[in-house]
């Protein structure tokens, strides 16, 4: 014979897994719905950036994945914060996603007094999207083939070798305050706006160096303006086989390059994981490899948004040690 129990119980019992179930739904037949309409990724950096030119070569294979079109916004201005603040005020529910970058997410809250929003509390993070290195180069005429020697050099004249960057407190300008700190120099820094500008110089032998992505470098290498030392990561680069890495000279060395995707926070867990299925399913596509390659873009790679949250907060701690120990304040 089965025993009933106690019928009361029972009833509070399946009253209280209806309102789970009910309170779930909304959330379970949204994330299998999606997408119903096209998906914005925001950039917040003018158009023909390299983040702009990444952004673009996954739109395409990423719209075929999510079957809905794919629409890049640029929202440049103020480092980043502007486009960075549209996405954290944004809706959340999977239409908005931001193209991170360190700036907007892990450095600019050490270089700026204020941001209008909260890069930990009003971001889910999605999957990383690239990871790269930069590449360190010299001008043709600086007497050094190699970063031993460049230590060499820079030891014996204190504060006059030169690098150019991007701008204060962007990644080339931090890379190169890093790497003064670990090899125990004394470098001038050279901010532009831009890398177009900084490069030129660089080229011109206006400049020292540069710390800087390997895409633009390319047509200045090719030339036989620039030389190049190392890249910045600890492991040797696919791209440029031959140049060792500055940690084999500096040890512990270790500068990576990377974007990523992130949601504004709030997100339903199972729209998060429809992306984030979309990203790691496109972002391991040969073709777009491919197209990456040729474009000069760091190569892609994709994430669990844990991973991403864990790589987040190491550079957060990375970089806010080195901001705090230069003393560096956004221009």
């Amino acid at each position: 014979m089965t025993r009933s129990g106690n019928p009361t119980r029972r009833a509070a019992l399946l009253s209280v897994s209806s309102l789970v179930a009910a309170a779930l739904c909304p959330s379970v037949a949204a994330a299998q719905a999606y997408p119903t309409r096209p998906v914005r990724i925001v950039v917040p950096f003018v158009p023909g950036g390299g983040s702009d030119q990444t952004a673009r070569l996954v739109a395409e294979p990423l719209g075929v994945e999510l079957g809905q079109p794919i629409v890049i916004e640029n929202r440049g201005g103020a480092g980043g914060t502007i486009g960075t603040l549209a996405v954290a005020q944004a809706p959340a529910d999977g239409y908005t996603l931001l193209h991170g970058t360190p700036g907007p997410i892990i450095t600019n809250r050490f270089l700026m007094p204020s941001l209008p929003y909260d890069p930990d509390a009003d971001f889910a993070p999605v999957s990383l999207l690239t990871s790269g290195a930069y590449v360190l180069a010299v001008h043709r005429d600086v007497p050094v083939r190699s970063v031993a020697e460049l230590i060499a050099l820079a030891r014996s004249r204190p504060g006059e070798l030169t690098y150019a960057s991007s701008g204060t407190g962007a990644g080339s300008h931090l890379c190169g305050e890093l790497f003064a700190m670990r090899a125990g120099l004394r470098l001038s820094h050279v901010p532009y706006r831009g890398t177009g500008l900084a490069l030129r110089d660089v080229a011109a032998g206006l400049v020292t160096m540069s710390f800087d992505s390997y895409g633009p470098m390319i047509p200045l290498i090719q030339a036989g303006h620039l030389r190049v030392l190392a890249v910045t990561s600890s492991r040797r680069n696919a791209e440029l086989p031959e140049a060792p890495t500055i940690a084999e000279t500096v040890p512990g060395f270790d500068v990576g390059v990377i974007n990523f995707i992130c949601v504004r926070s709030g997100t339903p867990r199972p729209i998060v994981d429809r992306l984030n299925q979309a990203f790691v399913k496109v972002l391991a596509q040969p073709a777009l490899h491919d197209r990456m390659r040729a474009a000069g873009s760091s190569p892609p790679v994709s994430s669990t948004p844990e991973e991403l949250g864990a790589t987040l907060r190491a550079e957060v701690e990375k970089w806010g040690e080195v901001i705090r120990r230069a003393e560096i304040r956004a221009g």
